[in-house]
């Protein structure tokens, strides 16, 4: 293994997010008349799954074999992806209309999860062949020769926004193509016109949805306090909204931060994992270990994934192969968007967009399609420049 701090790294958060799921689902366990060990189990089997799958793929897997296994994943979590649309009810779970989980005898996958690292290996594998000798192109020869990705970015758009409601992971996925377009080697014009595009469609996904909306105008009512604060007074008399009611799930998730202070309440004695904050160990996993382990604790992990992102970059300047740089670049910016979307949307300052923090937040699809990513820059690494680590 070339980088070890990398894979000790990932098996601490991993670590963490097993014992978390034991200390914020209380209420979850009651409400449903679970096991008191019900998620801890099956976030500790998905848990050494997941740190399976990284050494593994780490150290078992062929170099030569690494194109098909990426290739591979992405057809087969695109093709779920499309197929999930069509899927009986008995087969998908659907939940507000949105199919998100395909069922399994003992449990159920989420495609979309496995397609984010499969489509980041598919562009680092196709940039490579297509971009890798082509320098000095004019605007509109990018744009030609990275039509076919937006056809398809634009598939996999529709498949995850309209059929799985889950604007979140097509934020992540449009900021991590854009920026790997750049490290590809396309101009910045083209960058930010991607990125233009990007705000764009996030804006046309959100407007036909008055469910949207509604949400947009509550995390605004919950912000505008601090934000039109620091505007002139007759602009922020003009923004400011007094007849839509503030987020419910925000506010908890302020309180729960707040009343965690710099210390914390303890492990396992958190008040508003116990009923006022739902989700609190899947998409406010930070919120919940932020009341339990305090302030300090949750800059105790921002630096950890600060540590994980910058050993995948450091991995990706090290190596020759171009493959190697652009999927690690990729991962590392998929790791690093997830979690400060997350992040800012549970402190109010974005609307919050239901994601998992990668390797924390309880879940199987996500932590062991995360592993799979790091075991595959893991793997792409013995083909750094050096060959001596990292």
């Amino acid at each position: 293994m070339q980088d070890k701090k990398l894979f000790y790294l990932s098996a601490l958060l991993i670590t963490i997010s097993i014992l978390l799921s034991y200390s914020l689902t209380t209420f979850t366990v009651l409400y449903f008349n679970y096991s008191h060990f019900h998620f801890f189990i099956r976030q500790l089997i998905s848990g050494i799954i997941s740190i399976a799958i990284i050494w593994l793929l780490a150290t078992r897997l062929p170099l030569k074999y690494v194109n098909r296994f990426g290739i591979g994943l992405f057809i087969i979590s695109f093709l779920l992806m499309i197929a999930m649309v069509v899927m009986p009810s008995s087969l998908v779970t659907a939940i507000g209309g949105a199919k998100r989980w395909i069922k399994l005898p003992g449990f159920s996958i989420a495609p979309v999860e496995f397609f984010k690292v499969g489509f980041v290996y598919f562009l680092a594998w196709s940039f490579t062949r297509k971009f890798q000798h082509s320098h000095h192109e004019t605007l509109l020869k990018e744009l030609v020769s990275t039509f076919p990705y937006l056809v398809l970015f634009f598939i996999a758009v529709l498949s995850i926004a309209v059929f799985q409601n889950d604007i979140g992971q097509v934020m992540v996925l449009g900021l991590t193509f854009s920026f790997m377009l750049l490290f590809a080697g396309r101009s910045l014009k083209l960058f930010f016109i991607f990125i233009g595009a990007a705000v764009a469609l996030f804006v046309i996904f959100v407007s036909i949805s008055e469910n949207r909306i509604a949400r947009i105008k509550m995390w605004w009512a919950s912000a505008q306090k601090l934000i039109l604060s620091y505007l002139p007074s007759s602009l922020a008399q003009e923004l400011k909204v007094d007849d839509v009611q503030e987020s419910y799930q925000l506010i908890q998730s302020l309180n729960a931060i707040h009343h965690g202070g710099f210390i914390g309440q303890g492990l396992g004695n958190g008040q508003f994992k116990l009923g006022f904050l739902s989700d609190v160990h899947t998409d406010f996993v930070l919120a919940g270990m932020t009341e339990e382990l305090g302030f300090i604790a949750t800059l105790a992990i921002s630096f950890i994934y600060i540590l994980l992102i910058h050993r995948i970059f450091k991995i990706a300047n090290r190596t020759r192969d171009m493959t190697t740089y652009l999927f690690s670049s990729g991962m590392a910016s998929l790791i690093g968007f997830s979690f400060l979307i997350n992040s800012f949307g549970i402190s109010s300052l974005i609307p919050i967009k239901g994601l998992a923090v990668p390797l924390l937040s309880y879940g199987g699809s996500a932590l062991i399609a995360t592993s799979i990513g790091i075991g595959l820059v893991l793997l792409l690494s013995k083909k750094s420049a050096d060959g001596n680590g990292l």
